[in-house]
């Protein structure tokens, strides 16, 4: 079954040819390259505003290299002919190593510490822009402006909802000095404020400080975690107390 884009790319490659020179598929290959500019670009733009170690430039090139990439293995390789017959090429053979490479560039995007691990969105933004490019490529123009539009919501609307649920659990990094009794103490202050400790995990730093994680989570609709973090910064041997996801994520 052909789709729209199909036979919008047949009909635009059909009509403009002059002689033996293909004018239509310059064309689609133009305004492949145009829209996967415009499309990569609008995701890389709301990275780089989110501050993002992959921002802009780097979606742009992984997006537009896609595309390109795809656009050679349509039109870069002359078709088998052998007796007579002619034979089917695997076009998507360059998209699969594509879709394999760009996941190796995405995961340098992914920095795991014990406080948590950042980076996915990201990572997962430099893959679907590879999608996008992709999908422009094999001029599936519709399909790559619906994917991106849909992609934009989720990175903006879907990011309000998840800074509400943060707030109703939010994390919590406590780095302290060795033979501390800091974690004893986390456990009095959350009892005396009518909290919950959660998933609390403790870690030595390469600078022979102790690093402890938890979430935090009660009952109390008027619970002021900014409180609760103040009574933790005046326990001895606290050197700091910071709430990662009060931060840009």
């Amino acid at each position: 079954m052909l789709t729209i884009d199909q036979i919008l790319a047949e009909k635009i490659s059909s009509s403009l040819q002059f002689g033996d020179w293909p004018i239509g598929n310059l064309l689609l290959c133009v305004i492949a390259m145009l829209l996967s500019v415009i499309l990569c670009g609008a995701i890389g733009i709301e990275r780089e505003l989110r501050g993002r170690s992959a921002g802009l430039r780097t979606h742009l090139l992984v997006g537009v290299g896609s595309c390109m990439i795809m656009i050679i293995s349509i039109y870069g390789f002359p078709k088998i002919v052998h007796d007579g017959n002619l034979y089917n090429r695997d076009v998507a053979r360059l998209a699969a190593q594509v879709i394999a490479g760009v996941g190796f560039l995405g995961a340098g995007a992914i920095i795991h510490r014990n406080s948590g691990t950042k980076g996915l969105t990201t990572a997962a933004t430099i893959w679907i822009v590879m999608a996008i490019g992709l999908a422009c490529g094999s001029m599936n123009f519709i399909l790559a402006t619906g994917g991106t539009i849909l992609i934009l919501v989720f990175l903006i609307v879907f990011k309000k909802v998840e800074t509400r649920l943060n707030k109703k659990s939010p994390l919590v990094v406590v780095n302290a000095k060795r033979n501390y009794p800091v974690a004893s103490c986390v456990s009095e202050i959350a009892k005396n404020t009518s909290c919950y400790i959660s998933d609390l995990q403790i870690e030595v730093t390469e600078d022979e400080t102790v690093e402890i994680t938890f979430l935090v989570s009660s009952p109390k609709k008027d619970f002021d975690i900014l409180e609760f973090v103040t009574k933790l910064e005046e326990v001895e041997g606290v050197n700091s107390v910071v709430l990662p996801h009060a931060q840009k994520i």
